[in-house]
């Protein structure tokens, strides 16, 4: 019987390690995706910023083609904002997510939508020639990614 009971208490303990891991691993994962949905943002809209600031020729095509992709990214990182996983409360540590993020989540998912918002209008006038429309909305795409950064990532 007492062995029966040891057998019953290990596999409750492995068990619930397993389930900690798992939830360590899922944290973890989370944080890769989110990152590598802005690195994605962040390739695209570095050489819209060169075009847009006259430090490469501007291309309307590429330019079109960068704001879609920026369009389409930013409704994904969301996903990747899970509960526990600010800087310092994942096993490595390593991303810039303030924990405000969670305290005030419903003006963090505002940002968030901003961003979707303004990267859809900028996907928008990118197909026009008008070039004081496409940098006024460019600015304004930048504005909605900062306002994040300033309040929710630590520098």
């Amino acid at each position: 019987m007492k062995a029966l009971f040891n057998v019953a208490i290990s596999g409750l303990l492995i068990a619930s390690l397993s389930a900690t891991a798992f939830a360590e691993d899922e944290k973890e994962e989370a944080v890769e995706y989110r990152q590598g949905v802005f690195e994605a943002i962040k390739w695209n809209f570095m050489p819209m910023a060169a075009m847009v600031k006259g430090e490469v020729e501007f291309n309307k095509d590429e330019f079109a083609m960068r704001a879609e992709r920026v369009a389409a990214l930013s409704k994904m990182p969301l996903e990747g904002f899970k509960e526990g996983t600010a800087m310092g409360e994942t096993e490595e540590g390593e991303n810039d997510a303030k924990p405000e993020i969670w305290k005030d989540w419903d003006d963090f998912k505002g940002k968030m939508a901003a961003l979707e918002e303004e990267s859809a209008k900028l996907a928008e006038v990118a197909k026009g020639d008008d070039m004081d429309q496409i940098k006024a909305q460019f600015g304004a795409t930048g504005k909605s990614c900062k306002s994040c950064h300033d309040e929710y990532r630590h520098k």
